[in-house]
């Protein structure tokens, strides 16, 4: 059930229409033809959030499904969360102003440490239990994702699993197994879905493991407590990048954001390997977009959007074997429309 935040709440805060969705290319379905929702968050104001590549391409893979659908929420600014403590309003999706708890499950995306706290925010906005172990059968499951899922421990007790690697392929995994689990009956409740669930490649569930210490209360090992073998935890990485889904009727907000272009995502990893690079080190192998991807792509986008500028976005752009190619072409193709090509680095997937 929506939950519309009145005009004259509105009216209290910055830059209002960060809470009222309807944005171009956005994609609102009816909560009673699909079997599963998905609440994508990044826990972040809504220019930084709506930036994100990665968020966008999940929310294309998830929406072209007919059995699911996936809707955006972020943290709000410290105003508008104010107005919604004062008024007793929940934290909702943009598409359908459903309370975050109503969804099936909620999906976060861990960018960078300092929107840890911002994570509780939400949760706690959104009347879902900060702990995962104080989670009953009518709460969300809670999945983080990104970068710093690779390191996950800081966070684990408030996640009920994560998806560690590339997302493109578990979504879907994910997504599968839930809705199972829900046509036969919610079979043996959240611990059934999750037993289920962590035999996916790259799932890591963290109440399956229990720490062990020594007497001085040094960590010695991690042990597995979970149902049968326990499954090897490793990356998942999309084998083929050039023919991987890719949002090209993405959502085009009202305001300006961070990042208010057209973003090509030519290849993904890195070839240079520098050990402080997280990034570099986590998204290995490099895979590369063929030029004739990217500027079919471009083309949609640019149809779909309007926008006026065209970045092309990876760790390292001037890395990509095809660069001058590509440019050459971008320029030939879309220069007659008013169109400007830009190199960006991005470590945002």
């Amino acid at each position: 059930m929506g939950v519309r935040i009145p005009v004259r709440l509105l009216s209290r805060v910055v830059k209002p229409s960060r809470y009222t969705g309807g944005e171009w290319n956005s994609i609102s379905k009816d909560p009673a033809k699909v079997d599963i929702r998905w609440a994508l968050c990044l826990p972040d104001v809504y220019e930084v959030g709506m930036s994100n590549l990665g968020l966008k391409i999940l929310y294309e893979i998830l929406n072209r499904r007919p059995d699911a659908a996936a809707e955006r929420v972020f943290a709000p600014w410290p105003d508008m969360e104010a107005v919604l403590r004062e008024s007793s309003i929940p934290l909702c999706s943009l598409e359908t102003q459903t309370p975050i708890a109503e969804f099936d499950i909620l999906g976060v995306s861990l960018q960078y440490e300092m929107t840890y706290t911002n994570i509780l925010t939400v949760l706690d906005l959104g009347g879902i239990p900060l702990l995962a172990e104080e989670r009953g059968e009518m709460h969300p499951f809670v999945v983080g994702g990104g970068p710093c899922a690779f390191n996950p421990e800081p966070v684990a007790d408030f996640f009920d699993f994560f998806l560690l690697g590339e997302g493109e392929e578990s979504i879907v995994e994910v997504t599968d197994v839930l809705i199972q689990w829900k046509k036969a009956g919610c079979l043996g409740g959240r611990l059934g879905f999750l037993n289920q669930v962590a035999r996916i490649a790259g799932v890591y569930v963290p109440s399956f493991y229990k720490p062990e210490y020594d007497e001085a209360g040094r960590f010695m090992a991690i042990k597995y407590i979970g149902v049968g073998e326990a499954p090897l935890l490793t990356k998942r990485v999309v084998a083929d990048l050039d023919s991987a889904p890719f949002p090209t009727r993405p959502v085009v907000p009202y305001l300006e954001m961070v990042h208010d272009r057209i973003m090509l995502e030519v290849f993904r990893g890195c070839t240079r390997g520098c050990r402080f690079c997280q990034a570099g080190v986590i998204y290995r192998p490099v895979r590369e977009r063929k030029p004739e991807t990217l500027l079919r792509q471009a083309q949609e986008l640019v149809d779909s959007t309007g926008y006026s500028e065209i970045s092309l976005t990876s760790l390292s752009t001037a890395d990509y074997s095809c660069l001058q190619r590509l440019v050459s072409q971008l320029l030939e193709t879309f220069s007659p429309q008013n169109l400007c090509p830009q190199c960006c680095q991005s470590d945002e997937i």
